[in-house]
């Protein structure tokens, strides 16, 4: 696994203004299903971002190394287990980022509990988010069917490798 001296990505606070952007990010097919809808009706649902407690609570920007927004991780606490939910703004996708974006979503959620374990979801058709967990130190462990907006899809939990860490 790659480690890198000095990271390109950190995370900080997910800040109102940023989740107000990042519902305007569109991603092209067939990723789009990857966008959110108006950030006026994730306030007014309160759901997701849109709810300032949940907000501070699970979500974090991911910034890289000029402070410029590059995306947003949610650190969902499960019992023993953090699981990660990991959104990169679209115009840096598919540019050999994601791995070492990952990791400053992991390293968020290792400072935050280093004892959790820590997984991601991942639809088993997106084969380059796939790729780019396994760089990052994440290996398959199940496989599963879950309902979406769209009906059932089948899923992998990809949990991360602390040891390589």
């Amino acid at each position: 696994m790659n480690h890198f001296s000095v990271p390109y990505f950190h995370t900080a606070p997910l800040h109102e203004q940023q989740a107000a952007e990042i519902c305007e990010w569109v991603y092209d097919p067939p990723y789009d299903i990857y966008g959110w809808m108006s950030w006026d009706q994730m306030q007014e649902l309160e759901i997701e971002f849109g709810d300032p407690e949940l907000r501070q609570q699970q979500y974090l920007a991911v910034l890289n190394n000029k402070g410029e927004l590059a995306g947003f991780a949610q650190l969902f606490p499960l019992q023993q287990t953090i699981r990660l939910g990991i959104g990169m703004r679209p115009d840096l996708c598919g540019h050999g980022y994601g791995a070492e974006f990952t990791l400053a979503v992991v390293r968020a959620a290792i400072q935050r509990n280093p004892e959790a374990e820590i997984d991601l979801e991942v639809l088993t058709w997106n084969q380059r988010a796939i790729r780019t967990y396994q760089k990052a130190g994440f290996h398959i462990t199940d496989t599963y069917t879950r309902r979406t907006p769209d009906g059932m899809k089948p899923f992998y939990c990809m949990v991360y490798e602390k040891e390589n860490a």
